[in-house]
C-alpha cells in the first residue's frame, strides 16, 4: 500500500539516507539518523524543515565517544548545562536555556520517566545508562503546546533500540579507575513479523572521589562514594497485518548508591559533609504498549498507547534517619495523524495521565497522605509546507488538571530555506508551564494545596548556513519569560508559593567542518544570561559561556580515535558549607577515546577521562572526578 506519508520509524529507515545526500544539508557531515527529527513536530521530518532547535545525538556518536551514562552524553548540547554531584549515578540537573532542573521534560520511548513522588518531580537521568539508546533529541524552548507540563526549557526524548533482520548479539567488559567494573550484552533481531531487541547494562564505581579535603576536619578520612547500577530493557513489535502492528517497550533500573551527605550544625547554621555515608537505594519499572494503524491509503496514520511508571526510592541517613518514597504514573495516550492534501499535515491528539504519590515513611513514621492528580489533555497541530521553501508548524493544546483547572498552551515555528545559498532563516514563540508537585502541594511541612502552576513565555530566531559543502555553521538567539516559580518561603512558615520570576536570554551558535571523508570537527558554544527577575542576581549553576569541541577520526579502516573539549566559565553557586551565594570558578575537561576492531568479531577500546586532571568542583563542595582510565572488549556475534 503507498502511503500518503510515513510512519517516525518508517521515514527514518526508509528516507533518511536519501535526505541526507541532498544538495540542501545543513548538518555537514551528519549520519542519517541525524537528518531526521521527530520530537519538533511529533511527525519524522527533514531536519532543514525544523524550524524549533534540536541536537540530535545518535547510538553511533555514544559509541565512538564511549559515553556510558545519559549525563555524558549530552553534555556537549548547546543551551544546556548537566550538572552532577560527584561521580557515575549522582543527583543530576538539566539547565536548558537557564531554566530551573524540574523544568525540562524526559520522555524514554514516548514515556514520562519523572518520578511523581519526588520533592519536585522532576527526572533524574544521572541513573540512565546508554546501553539501549538508538538515539537522543534534545528539543529547546517552551514545548509545552505539544508536550504539556514541565517542557518550559524543552525536551529531552530518548527512543531506544529496534531489532532488525537475523539474530545479532554483542557483549562487552571494562574496568578502570576509581573500581569501575562495567558489563554489558544485546540480542536483537527479527523472525517473520516479530522484531525484538533486549538489552541489559550494568555499571560499577566503587570509590569516587567527591568530598574536598578542604571540607574535611583536621585528621578525618574521606568517604569515597559508591554506586552500582544495573538497566534491563526491551522493546517488541509485532506486525498483525500490513497496515497494524502491535509494539512494547520496557525499561528497569535499579541502584544503589553509598553517598557522602550534609550534616547541619544548629549553632551556626553551616553545613558540613557527613562522616557516615547515605545509602540510597532506587528501583524503577517504565513500560508502554502501542497499537499502530494505517489506513485510508495512507491519509490517517493512528496511534494508541498506554503507559506505566512505578519508582520506589529509599535512603538510610544518619542525619535524618530512614526515608520511603513510592510515585506511579499511569497514562493512555492517542495520536492520530491526518494528510489533509500534499504538504499538509494535521496532528490531533488527546491524553488521560494519573499521578500519584503513595505513603512513604520518615522515621518509622507515614512521611505525607496518599495523593493523587489527574490530567486530561488535548492538542492540534498543522505542519504546513507553504511552497517556494517556506514551512511552517502550529500547535495548540488544552490542559485541564483536577487540582489548578486548565492550561492553554501554543506554539508557531516557521522555516524559511534557500536552497540556492544553502541558508536557513528560523524562528519560534511558544509558551510553558509546570505544574506543583504532588510533595509540594500535600508533603507535609511547607505544602500549600493552592499552589498554581509556573508559565513561561519564549522566542527564538536564529540562522543556519551551509559552505562549500562541508562546512556549516549558525546562531539562534533566545529569551523566556518565566513567572509564578514555586518557591519554598519566605517565612513565616516556609511555605511553598507562587513568587519567583526569572528572565533568560542567550545564544547557541555551531560550527561544523568535515576537512576529510574520515575526520569531522563540531564546536558549540552557549552564552546563558539568567537572572532572577525581583533580586537582578544570576540563577545559580547557570554557566555565562559553555564551549564544547569535538573531533571523530577514523584514522584507519579499523581504527577510531574520539576527543572531546569542553570549557566551561564562572557560575555563581550556593556554597555547600556556607549556605551563602559564592562564585566557582571555571574549569576546562578533556576527554579522550579510541577503539580498534581485529576482526569482524573482537574490538578493543579504551578512554581517558579528565584527561588534563582538572581538579574543579560542580556544584560548589563536590568534586568531580580527576583523570581516569579505562579499557575493555566487545564482542559482537
Amino acid at each position: 500500500m503507498k502511503s500518503f506519508f510515513f510512519s517516525s520509524a518508517a521515514l527514518i529507515s526508509l528516507c533518511a539516507p536519501a535526505i541526507a545526500q541532498s544538495n540542501f544539508n545543513l548538518g555537514a557531515g551528519a549520519n542519517a539518523d541525524e537528518s531526521i527529527v521527530v520530537s519538533a513536530t511529533r511527525l519524522a521530518m527533514p531536519a532543514a524543515q525544523v524550524a524549533s532547535s534540536v541536537t540530535v545525538i545518535t547510538a553511533a556518536d555514544i559509541e565512538a565517544r564511549q559515553e556510558r551514562s545519559l549525563p555524558d552524553a549530552l553534555e556537549t548540547v548547546p543551551g544546556l548545562f548537566v550538572e552532577q554531584t560527584g561521580g557515575v549515578g549522582g543527583q543530576t540537573s538539566i539547565f536548558m536555556r537557564g531554566a530551573n532542573s524540574n523544568q525540562t521534560k524526559v520522555l524514554l520511548d514516548g514515556i514520562d520517566i519523572s518520578d511523581p513522588s519526588t520533592p519536585n518531580d522532576v527526572a533524574d537521568i544521572g541513573k540512565l545508562l546508554t546501553g539501549d539508546i538508538a538515539r537522543v533529541e534534545v528539543l529547546r524552548g517552551p514545548q509545552s503546546g505539544l508536550y504539556g507540563s514541565d517542557a518550559i526549557g524543552g525536551v529531552v526524548n530518548i527512543v531506544t533500540k529496534s531489532g532488525k533482520g537475523p539474530l545479532k548479539l554483542t557483549g562487552e567488559a571494562e574496568g578502570g579507575s576509581f573500581d569501575t567494573f562495567n558489563q554489558r550484552a544485546t540480542a536483537s533481531g527479527s523472525e517473520g513479523d516479530f522484531r525484538y531487541s533486549l538489552t541489559v547494562d550494568h555499571l560499577h564505581a566503587g570509590a569516587t572521589p567527591v568530598t574536598p579535603s578542604s571540607l574535611l576536619l583536621p585528621g578525618e578520612k574521606r568517604n569515597d562514594d559508591f554506586y552500582d547500577g544495573i538497566q534491563a530493557s526491551t522493546k517488541l513489535g509485532y506486525d498483525v497485518t500490513n497496515n497494524f502492528d502491535l509494539g512494547f517497550v520496557g525499561h528497569y533500573g535499579s541502584s544503589l548508591g553509598k553517598i557522602t551527605g550534609d550534616g547541619f550544625n544548629p549553632v551556626t547554621f553551616a553545613g558540613f559533609p557527613s562522616a557516615t555515608q547515605t545509602r540510597i537505594a532506587t528501583l524503577q519499572f517504565d513500560s508502554r504498549a502501542t497499537g499502530h494503524l494505517v489506513t485510508w491509503d495512507g491519509r490517517l496514520d493512528q496511534t494508541i498507547g498506554f503507559g506505566f511508571t512505578d519508582a520506589i526510592t529509599s535512603s538510610a541517613d544518619p542525619n535524618i534517619g530512614y526515608t520511603l518514597s513510592k510515585g506511579q504514573r499511569a497514562k493512555f495516550d492517542y495520536q492520530g495523524n491526518i494528510g489533509l492534501v500534499q504538504g499538509e499535515t494535521l496532528v490531533l491528539g488527546a491524553e488521560t495521565a494519573r499521578d500519584s504519590s503513595r505513603p512513604g515513611f520518615s522515621f518509622g513514621f507515614p512521611s505525607g497522605p496518599a495523593s493523587g492528580i489527574t490530567t486530561n489533555a488535548g492538542y492540534a497541530e498543522l505542519d504546513s509546507d507553504l511552497g517556494d521553501g517556506v514551512h511552517d508548524d502550529a500547535a495548540i493544546r488544552y490542559d485541564d488538571n483536577s487540582r489548578f483547572g486548565s492550561k492553554v498552551t501554543y506554539h508557531i515555528a516557521p522555516a524559511w530555506l534557500f536552497e540556492a545559498t544553502g541558508t536557513k532563516l528560523k524562528a519560534s514563540f511558544g509558551t510553558g508551564f509546570k505544574a506543583p508537585a504532588l510533595q509540594e502541594l500535600f508533603g507535609g511541612f511547607g505544602a500549600n494545596p493552592l499552589l498554581k502552576p509556573e508559565t513561561s513565555t519564549g522566542y527564538d530566531a536564529g540562522f543556519e548556513q551551509s559552505l562549500w559543502g562541508d562546512v556549516s555553521g549558525g546562531a539562534t538567539w533566545f529569551h523566556n519569560d518565566i513567572r509564578n516559580l514555586i518557591v519554598n518561603g519566605p517565612a513565616p512558615g516556609f511555605i511553598y508559593g507562587n513568587i519567583g520570576r526569572a528572565r533568560t536570554q542567550g545564544v547557541e551558535a555551531f560550527i561544523a567542518w568535515r576537512p576529510l571523508d574520515t575526520l569531522s570537527l563540531h564546536a558549540d558554544y552557549t552564552y546563558t544570561d539568567a537572572i532572577d527577575a525581583a533580586t537582578k542576581l544570576e540563577l545559580a549553576r547557570r554557566p555565562r559561556n559553555r564551549l564544547g569541541l569535538t573531533g571523530d577520526w577514523q584514522a584507519l579502516p579499523d581504527l577510531s580515535l574520539d576527543a572531546t573539549l569542553l570549557v566551561t566559565g564562572p557560575q555563581a553557586d550556593i556554597g555547600r558549607e556556607s549556605g551563602v551565594r559564592e562564585k566557582i570558578g571555571g574549569y576546562t575537561v578533556l576527554n579522550l577515546a579510541a577503539s580498534y576492531r581485529f576482526t569482524e568479531t573482537w574490538s578493543l577500546f579504551g578512554r581517558i577521562e579528565n584527561a588534563t586532571d582538572t581538579d574543579y568542583q560542580s556544584p560548589d563542595g563536590f568534586l568531580r572526578p580527576g583523570i581516569g582510565a579505562y579499557g575493555g572488549i566487545k564482542v559482537s556475534l
